[in-house]
């Protein structure tokens, strides 16, 4: 079983790092999986394939994402949140490594597969959603707009009042496109069902198979030393939050700054990771720490190990990889019973599930976990770790993709 995995960009990324996870748990199980990327991350890892190896590569790769990007700038009045069209992309069933597949897996392919290049494919094809953006008209996350389901127009992130925008025709391309035999995976319940009630799905065949996490790369550190690792008082209650980016707005971390307004903060200490702008710590009212973006994964593991109780606020998320790190380090996670997250979480079980999308309510879930008598609090922590092993190791996903493959090499139902 020889399949193709197409994953754009950098392979450290929030999005692509499962996938490359994946791929190294399939090769475990003795598939031959092979990366292909437009990035220029490898990992020395000879079964991935960097079509960025060269400078030429890099500014011509550069230049298509540019001009995969001209027809969003006609909307003077767009929001400032990630939009593709799915236009831009090579050719990538001229490559060696589709020529010797027999099957192709689809993961985050922007930049990397355009929309039409799809038309080309005639080997079975996976597409795992690891965000709304395959059935979207270009947004990867539509919040509140459930136009995806009548194929878009009206774009309130591309500030249009057009029913026949570009996302209405970025839609109907990719109907188009998409080969009618595709296998859609979505890496949550929630994303899944928005697959099935898309424009451009709702006639494939979707299923669940949840993200994975290497836990070989996440386990527990005793608490003192991990917060003596960092920099941090032995003797307060952290609150961890973090993201790659904790600026956006999907991942809401206003919403965690309104939350504290209702928290307790007397022996409190709020440490945070991730790329940050504006976020002003200092208006939280609460002793901070910043750790910036953390590419390291040991320095990642003393961060979710120091804490008390890790936070995930986000809005919408296709996911959760974050929340599930933090409990393989025996750190209860709270996040809002909403999109992809609340299939990681067990409710006053491994943690904490506020309401949507309730401050107070994510306030009472930080305190909840925080108040926890020494015994109660254990059982939380053991709960979240065994939860996280048995639900999202990267070898139990893989062994659900492996059978996913042969159902679609003999042309089956899933």
């Amino acid at each position: 079983m020889r399949v193709l995995h197409l994953v754009a960009w950098d392979l450290r990324g929030g999005a692509t790092l499962g996938a490359y996870w994946l791929h190294k748990a399939l090769r475990d199980l003795e598939v031959d999986s092979t990366i292909l990327t437009n990035g220029k991350v490898t990992f020395g890892d000879d079964s991935v394939i960097s079509l960025a190896g060269s400078g030429f590569a890099k500014l011509k790769l550069a230049v298509w994402r540019q001009l995969g990007q001209i027809p969003v700038r006609a909307y003077r009045k767009r929001k400032n949140r990630i939009f593709n069209t799915g236009f831009e992309g090579i050719e990538f069933t001229r490559h060696p490594a589709y020529t010797s597949a027999d099957l192709v897996h689809l993961h985050w392919v922007n930049g990397l597969v355009s929309t039409r290049a799809l038309r080309k494919v005639k080997k079975p094809v996976i597409w795992t959603l690891r965000d709304m953006w395959p059935f979207t008209g270009g947004c990867h996350y539509s919040m509140e707009c459930e136009q995806f389901m009548q194929g878009c127009g009206k774009c309130p992130q591309l500030g249009s009042s057009r029913v026949g925008d570009l996302s209405r025709f970025i839609v109907r391309h990719k109907r188009a496109s998409v080969p009618k035999d595709i296998r859609i995976v979505g890496i949550s319940r929630w994303l899944s069902e928005c697959a099935r009630r898309s424009e451009v799905f709702r006639r494939c065949r979707v299923s669940t198979i949840s993200n994975n996490v290497d836990t070989r790369l996440f386990s527990p550190l005793p608490k003192d030393q991990a917060r003596q690792a960092l920099g941090l008082d032995e003797d307060k209650k952290i609150v961890l939050i973090g993201a790659q980016d904790v600026d956006s707005f999907y991942k809401g971390f206003d919403l965690f700054l309104e939350a504290l307004k209702s928290l307790r903060k007397e022996n409190v200490h709020i440490v945070m990771f991730g790329r940050s702008t504006d976020s002003d710590l200092d208006s939280l009212g609460v002793q901070s720490t910043s750790l910036g973006y953390l590419s390291d994964t040991e320095a990642l593991r003393a961060a979710y190990c120091a804490a008390d109780v890790f936070v995930a606020p986000s809005r919408m998320d296709a996911f959760g990889k974050t929340l599930v790190e933090a409990m393989l380090c025996r750190t209860p996670v709270i996040c809002f019973n909403a999109t992809g997250p609340k299939d990681i979480v067990e409710h006053r079980v491994s943690g904490y599930l506020a309401e949507p999308f309730s401050p107070p309510d994510l306030a009472q879930g930080i305190q909840w976990v925080l108040e926890q008598p020494p015994v109660a609090y254990a059982e939380i922590c053991r709960a979240a770790q065994n939860r996280a092993q048995q639900r999202f190791d990267s070898r139990v996903i893989a062994r659900q993709y492996v059978e996913l493959y042969r159902d679609a090499l003999r042309g089956t139902d899933a």
